[in-house]
């Protein structure tokens, strides 16, 4: 039985192991000591000794687990309260994390602000923008509803002639422009044109108040009226020489 032979072996190893060592019940030893340990070492190098050792990844992960346990045994004795006191200040930084996250919103790489064009697809007018903009905020979809009321609110100012229709416009190109035909509210512009930014390019959450901003100024603006371009000064007239 196999058991059987392990044992043997067992039993084997266990006498060569008295031999080289002089263990044993007061028996002299009759074999020198070098030649008896060489012996246990070859006896003891035999794969059957070895059939049931663990494999290279068990006791890489053993010495892991072992240094891990080093580690945390260390630092719980370091810890005010030991193990208790070191898994509070793992909750708590647990918790940091996630309010961190949850401050910063989705972490992802911003590109460039208003890099890419207002309008990406066919040609629609300032009605069909709002059309949509409603649309969605009724399903409180409120980023898509903010990127098309800036787009119906552009759209206006191109209809009315007072933004030049020119395609590849970025929401800050044309709020800096509206803003030159529109002083009073060029501040306004420039915050729809920055919401606009944030929802579109950096993936901030948008909600009701920012599409609520974005729909007042395309309203107020239908309203506004042009600043006339500054008259330049009439030429003084030239003194008459001579006398009468």
């Amino acid at each position: 039985m196999p058991g059987g032979h392990i044992d043997a072996l067992s039993r084997r190893a266990a006498a060569l192991h008295r031999a080289a060592t002089g263990d044993g019940n007061g028996s002299p030893v009759t074999t020198p000591r070098l030649p008896a340990r060489e012996d246990a070492e070859r006896e003891l190098s035999r794969p059957e000794y070895h059939e049931h050792d663990p494999n290279f990844f068990q006791r890489a992960l053993d010495w892991l687990w072992d240094r891990i346990g080093d580690l945390l045994s260390a630092a719980a004795g370091a810890a005010p309260g030991g193990w208790i006191g070191l898994a509070v200040l793992a909750l708590v930084l647990v918790l940091l994390l996630v309010a961190l996250r949850l401050r910063l919103g989705t972490l992802r790489a911003q590109p460039a602000t208003g890099a890419a064009p207002l309008f990406a697809d066919r040609l629609r007018s300032a009605a069909d923008h709002r059309a949509a903009a409603e649309s969605h905020a009724a399903a409180d979809h409120w980023g898509a509803a903010v990127q098309e009321r800036m787009r119906a609110l552009v759209r206006s100012l191109e209809e009315r002639a007072l933004l030049d229709p020119r395609p590849g416009r970025t929401a800050d190109e044309a709020a800096a422009e509206a803003g030159t035909a529109l002083p009073d509210h060029a501040d306004q512009l420039r915050v729809a044109a920055r919401t606009f930014d944030e929802v579109t390019y950096a993936g901030h959450p948008a909600d009701q108040a920012a599409y609520a901003l974005l729909r007042d100024l395309d309203l107020a603006l239908l309203r506004a009226i042009p600043a006339l371009p500054t008259a330049l000064p009439s030429p003084a007239p030239s003194p008459r020489g001579g006398t009468t």
